[in-house]
């Protein structure tokens, strides 16, 4: 039986209205400059989660090159994307925010508020000593920037890419099944009930929650591990409050966080195990199906409450268009990384220059 490896978190994919606009905030403010595809069809496998047929979209892939993973920017192109019915609370059902690493908490901090950014708390101090702070972005995202030393190359900016992702779950025991078990996430860094003063910044932060963050007790290996680095998944359960699911009565791709995307190897296998645990795929593409200049086998799953998580077996990321240079990892052995020189290639992405 083939192993399925679990890399990291590749992307986690935010709906906008105007993706071009989207781009260049997350690429000035957030380092994430390296345009990886941007790819204008239509979106036909994903109909079930848009009304039922395919839709005219962009996505842009953004990443760091600092290291993290990345954002795809997914625009719809003749709808107007619907904004969530309630103001979001911690803890609502679906991806609450992901984490952004940072070197250099301070730094960091006085940067972004130096740029005019919304910071919507304080520095603090997580249950695991490690400090944070949230921000909100122009289309009313909220992201956490949190002190992170792993970085894959050091561009003297204090900010990286993603290293972790908040979701608010209605059963973290029966989350972790699929987080924990099948996703590798098998290290309990802690596991706390309470009312935590971290989040009293947040809507409905001063309630009590339990938080259970997760990590991998052995390093990832392959491709892009290296890049991505060394990831975390935090669930967090509401318990003395409503919980409202973000996505209801809305289509993929409306506005906010519409899915989390793990860079995968052998999905195939993934599906099976997937399946032995009734999460069974939603959406499968065909074994190679290009997204722009990229190539792919990609799928969805929903967890437990719905919330839409997306595995991607990359076959070939561009590096130089012009010269026909790509990365191809379809026959690569599945334990080794790229070498440092091809990753850093991906440095020629990086746009520059903005309207």
């Amino acid at each position: 039986m083939a192993k399925k490896f679990i890399y990291g978190i590749q992307q986690i994919g935010i709906g906008v209205k105007n993706a071009e606009i989207a781009f260049k905030w997350y690429a000035q403010t957030l380092g994430a400059d390296a345009l990886i595809f941007d790819d204008s069809n239509e979106a036909t496998y994903m109909a079930k989660y848009m009304g039922g047929k395919s839709r005219s979209k962009r996505a842009l892939l953004a990443l760091n090159m600092q290291g993290g993973g990345g954002y795809e920017i997914w625009q719809y192109k003749n709808r107007e994307p619907k904004a969530p019915e309630n103001l979001f609370q911690i803890g609502d059902l679906g991806i609450n925010f992901p984490v952004v690493k940072s070197r250099d908490i301070a730094k960091t901090f006085a940067v972004l508020k130096a740029k005019n950014v919304t910071i919507l708390s304080g520095i603090v101090t997580e249950p695991d000593s490690v400090k944070a702070f949230y921000i909100k972005d122009p289309f009313d995202n909220i992201l956490k920037i949190k002190e992170n030393n792993q970085f894959y190359s050091n561009q003297n900016t204090s900010i990286a890419g993603v290293c972790a992702a908040v979701i608010g779950v209605s059963n973290i025991d029966e989350s972790l099944q699929l987080y924990s078990t099948v996703l590798g996430y098998d290290q309990v860094i802690y596991d706390e009930t309470a009312v935590f003063k971290d989040l009293k910044a947040l809507n409905n932060g001063g309630k009590k929650f339990r938080r259970i963050l997760l990590g991998h007790s052995e390093n990832r290996t392959g491709g892009f591990a290296k890049l991505f680095g060394a990831t975390q998944i935090e669930l967090i359960q509401a318990l003395d409050s409503k919980q409202n699911k973000i996505f209801e009565n809305r289509f993929w791709g409306d506005l906010g966080y519409i899915h989390l995307c793990f860079d995968v190897k052998n999905i195939n296998q993934l599906t099976k195990e997937c399946n032995a645990i009734g999460l069974p795929f939603q959406v499968m593409s065909a074994a190679s199906f290009d997204m722009g200049d990229a190539n792919g086998h990609w799928g969805y799953i929903e967890d437990s409450d719905g919330t839409l998580i997306e595995f991607i077996e990359t076959n070939k990321v561009p590096l130089i268009k012009k010269l026909g240079l790509n990365i191809n990892l379809k026959n690569r052995d599945p334990e080794k990384p790229l070498p440092n020189w091809m990753i850093k290639a991906m440095n020629f992405k990086r746009v520059k220059k903005f309207k």
